[in-house]
């Protein structure tokens, strides 16, 4: 019974640790497109991958050594709430007329410390589940499917919820609304097993900030998957941060605009984090039967389809099947990549370098990979959509699926099937 207890809530601090990002993430590009900020979107995207170079490590020595994880993701909730408030209130009184610089800092500051949580809550549910005699191996990974669950609810949430007559999707107060979930969570994450600190442990700067596993990039393979990481990282946030903003774009067109994509994309988008929670059952089947880089092959392959999906598709029967099409592979293309990539790092490293070897993966592809991409990304719809004397948001994404394809081809010539390291 008192396991069960425990994980009923972790499981709730799992949910409240994602709708805290899903309250935004999906949706805030249609926001800031709609405040004239399409241009800057780019930025906004590119600073999580930013802040996920050095902000998560940073946070992780504090939980470590200073104080104990739990009260460290409560404090990093706490502030990540509180300028995402800030955000929110800057926007409530700015009107029609927001700023980049103002609120862009408020932004910034805000996911500089949301982003470290992601790995501190993970760290909060395996000590409480090692220290209840569970093993987390197998016991966390049905409680983090919560995670998305809440993720999934939060996105539906702001998109049907309208105040003062218009969808959270649409103004500022999806950032309320995430500010508020963060702020719940500071409070909540006190009332959590207390985790242990280690101040008499003592590491290296190298060691400490994973240094030491980039030695691996003098193996060639590895260099090679690491640098493929990045490239595909490189797509994680675009459709992030343009996906929705995209399909608002449609209504523009009276014949379109009431349809049910462009009035509630973001429940639409939100198929893709249902397709993402499902595709995790079928990594262990597929890993078994095609191995590493097949998997990883499709995983790439299956960015082209995402992207090119929604270069074909349109708001309207049957153009809106190919939205859906491509919010169902997604759940392909990112699982099939990250964890697999992940095992891939597991399985092939000694234990003395396999967390920082961990790190340096999330490093490629959630910080360079990903800041590179949104830039680059961005460079890419400022040529094809704002700056353009004809704007087309298709050839935006066909771009994107030519440089998804091409990844995928030189990563299935040059890395070649791995073989197991034993520890």
């Amino acid at each position: 019974m008192k396991n069960n207890q425990l994980k009923v809530r972790l499981v709730l601090m799992l949910i409240l640790q994602y709708a805290a990002w899903g309250a935004y993430l999906t949706s805030l590009g249609r926001y800031l497109g709609m405040a004239g900020l399409g241009p800057q979107i780019k930025w906004f995207f590119a600073m999580q991958g930013i802040v996920s170079i050095f902000m998560p490590t940073l946070m992780g020595i504090v939980a470590d050594r200073y104080i104990p994880a739990q009260k460290t993701l409560s404090l990093c909730h706490g502030l990540a709430g509180l300028f995402m408030l800030g955000a929110g209130f800057y926007c409530m009184s700015a009107g029609g007329t927001v700023a980049f610089a103002p609120l862009f800092v408020l932004y910034s500051i805000s996911v500089a410390f949301y982003m470290p949580t992601i790995a501190i809550s993970n760290s909060v549910a395996y000590n409480a589940l090692g220290k209840a005699g569970m093993d987390p191996v197998t016991a966390y990974p049905p409680l983090r499917v919560f995670g998305t669950v809440g993720f999934i609810a939060s996105m539906l949430l702001t998109n049907f919820i309208k105040i003062g007559g218009v969808a959270m999707q649409d103004n500022y107060n999806q950032l309320f609304f995430s500010g508020i979930l963060s702020l719940v969570l500071c409070a909540y994450a006190l009332s959590l097993p207390a985790c242990d600190i280690n101040r008499g442990e003592s590491k290296s700067l190298a060691e400490a900030f994973g240094l030491k596993a980039f030695s691996l990039f003098k193996q060639g393979q590895f260099a090679i998957f690491f640098i493929f990481s990045m490239l595909l990282g490189a797509s994680l946030q675009i459709t992030n941060g343009y996906a929705n903003t995209f399909l608002g774009s449609f209504a523009a067109d009276p014949s379109l605009a009431n349809t049910f994509a462009v009035k509630n994309s973001n429940a639409l988008i939100a198929i893709s984090q249902a397709s993402e929670t499902l595709c995790i059952l079928l990594i262990p089947i597929c890993m078994k039967r095609f191995g590493i880089k097949k998997v990883m092959l499709m995983a790439m392959f299956a960015w082209v389809f995402r992207f090119g999906f929604f270069g074909a598709g349109n708001p309207s029967m049957p153009g809106v099947l190919l939205f859906i099409l491509s919010c169902i592979v997604y759940g392909v293309a990112f699982d099939f990549f990250n964890i697999s990539g992940s095992l891939y790092v597991n399985e092939n490293t000694t234990p003395d370098i396999r967390s920082s070897a961990q790190g340096v993966f999330m490093l490629m592809t959630n910080g360079l990979g990903a800041t590179i991409g949104t830039l680059c990304a961005g460079a890419v719809v400022d040529a094809t959509v704002y700056n353009a004397a004809n704007p087309s948001w298709s050839k935006a994404w066909y771009i994107f699926a030519g440089y998804a394809f091409v990844v995928g081809l030189l990563f299935m010539i040059l890395f070649k099937d791995p073989q197991k390291k034993t520890a």
